[in-house]
């Protein structure tokens, strides 16, 4: 294996080995292009998108600045919005499902260093791959570790650090994230909190 299939199959890898730097190269002159994109042109940023990420569905909307490794690693499905400062390390592959809303700073990492200090200095490193359900919200700040999946129409706080996988229909929140409690069919009358939604269109 060289370096990439090992770094594609989750082994440990040397990030500058076999065309790696290369290829973070090519990307990052794609995401130049697209975060440098004037707001009059910003009819181009589905085609410019669609450059860098791997798979996306028919709408997705990415604000700049946008950050990512590699980008064919990405995934996104339908109705996909990430706010301002998305970053994800991608060098594992990121897979999110349908109506994702990302808020701003966000971050998923799939890259990680080994804990024992003559490991890390050897200059290898490795990416666990991370799998969104659909239907799910992140909150401003929030931070998804290697390895982590999450279920569907989950609602993650603002500040988060999610370092655990977390199961369908759940708010969960803090660093470390945990569940706080189940969405359930009474949430559907509230817009925030205790406030009541005033219109039957929802």
């Amino acid at each position: 294996m060289n370096q990439k299939e090992r770094m594609l199959a989750g082994l440990p890898y040397k990030a500058w080995l076999d065309g790696l730097s290369e290829e973070r190269l090519e990307n990052q002159k794609r995401i130049y292009r697209y975060n440098h994109l004037p707001p009059e042109e910003w009819d181009q940023m589905d085609t410019l998108l669609r450059e860098i990420l791997g798979k996306a569905g028919k709408v997705v909307h990415i604000m700049p600045p946008f950050h990512c490794d590699y980008g064919y690693n990405i995934e996104v499905g339908e109705n996909f919005f990430a706010n301002y400062n998305f970053t994800v390390l991608d060098v594992g592959p990121v897979r999110i499902g349908d109506n994702a809303q990302i808020a701003p700073n966000v971050s998923i990492y799939t890259a990680g260093h080994p804990v024992h200090p003559d490991s890390r200095n050897s200059g290898y490193e490795y990416g666990i791959g991370i799998t969104i359900g659909d239907n799910v919200w992140i909150g401003g700040n929030a931070c998804i570790l290697p390895g982590v999946t999450i279920g569907n129409n989950v609602v993650i706080g603002a500040g988060s650090v999610v370092t655990r996988d977390l199961p369908d229909n759940v708010i969960a929140v803090g660093n470390p994230c945990r569940v706080v409690r189940q969405i359930t069919e009474e949430d559907r009358a509230f817009y925030f909190k205790d406030r009541r939604f005033d219109v039957d269109d929802y």
